[in-house]
């Protein structure tokens, strides 16, 4: 005779518990583990039904997104351009600021996976991290928004911060930006530039002067004692950092804009050799953009006002507006 199973207490029931099952045996081999299962709400049919509508309306928006968003950028196209690890930062951001006995300029190429045996295989040019002459995005990115906080962080330390200041910095940096990507964009129309990644190379080129204007401002502002960027000493660092970078775009954009025809292999997209008046004129607007552009948008984005008066009056006037 066996004797009966103990009564069980009202301590174990699961009355009022949102998991529907028992929460012990952890010790023995009969006991059960602890699976919620949220009172069988997976379970319902409505349920079921609503989380299948949610993630079909969750997959329409993602694709809608990605359409509209692909229209004008191609996403994968981007991924490339942050494709950076970080030694290719270190290296490349010494290439902007000492460009000068650096060589060679061309970009390096490999072929296709799928047609890596044929001798007319489709050639592509290498991503950031594997090509120190690639251009990248993430660089660029980071350099505008060092650029927004150091200058807030000046002007506090001249005593004339406000948090319209920020925004006023902010606004002139983006501004300075699409100004400089719709003038690549005319350019590249009247030049009949119509590849999009061409494109995008020339925008990531346009982010570093950034970088030039950073040294500018740490430089100046160490150097003249928190008196601003002017004087002989802001000039001198603005004139080195300004001749690095118009340097630094005069040989990288060569090839985007003049293409060579002794190219061993020509990458997949990229243009055929143009004709003379055509690189005439793609000369000068190379020449124009490196070094006139570029002076008067670095100009802009290095002008600090040292003089703490002025820069009260400025700040005042910012905030009384």
């Amino acid at each position: 005779m066996r004797s009966p199973p103990p009564p069980q207490s009202q301590g174990n029931s699961n009355y009022g518990s949102p998991y529907g099952g028992q929460a012990g045996g952890g010790g023995g081999g009969g006991g059960v583990s602890f699976v919620p299962g949220f009172g069988g709400f997976m379970n319902d049919p409505t349920a079921q039904m609503g989380y299948q509508v949610g993630k079909t309306a969750l997959n329409a928006g993602q694709e809608m997104f990605e359409q509209n968003v692909n229209r004008y950028v191609s996403i994968p196209a981007l991924k490339h351009y942050f494709n950076v690890s970080t030694p290719y930062v270190l290296r490349k951001l010494l290439l902007v600021l000492f460009p000068w006995r650096h060589r060679p300029w061309s970009r390096e190429q490999r072929p296709s996976s799928s047609s890596s045996a044929s001798p007319d295989a489709n050639y592509y040019f290498l991503p950031p991290r594997d090509d120190i002459n690639s251009p990248d995005m993430y660089i660029p990115v980071m350099a505008i928004v060092t650029y927004i906080l150091l200058s807030t962080l000046l002007a506090g330390l001249r005593g004339a911060f406000h948090p319209e200041v920020m925004g006023l910095t902010a606004t002139t940096a983006f501004v300075v930006v699409l100004l400089e990507i719709l003038g690549l964009k005319f350019g590249t129309y009247i030049l009949s530039i119509s590849n999009d990644s061409q494109l995008l190379d020339l925008v990531a080129y346009s982010g570093y002067k950034f970088v030039g204007v950073i040294v500018t401002l740490v430089v100046s502002e160490t150097l003249n004692r928190g008196q601003g960027t002017g004087g002989w000493a802001g000039w001198t660092i603005f004139t080195y950092t300004f001749s690095a970078n118009a340097f630094f775009l005069l040989r990288s954009l060569k090839y985007v804009l003049l293409p060579d025809s002794s190219s061993t292999h020509p990458a997949s997209g990229s243009m055929h050799t143009v004709a003379r008046s055509q690189r005439t004129r793609r000369t000068q607007f190379l020449f124009i953009y490196s070094y006139i552009v570029q002076f008067v948008f670095m100009w802009i984005l290095s002008r600090q006002d040292g003089n703490p008066t002025h820069a009260k009056a400025a700040a005042a006037k910012i905030v009384g507006s």
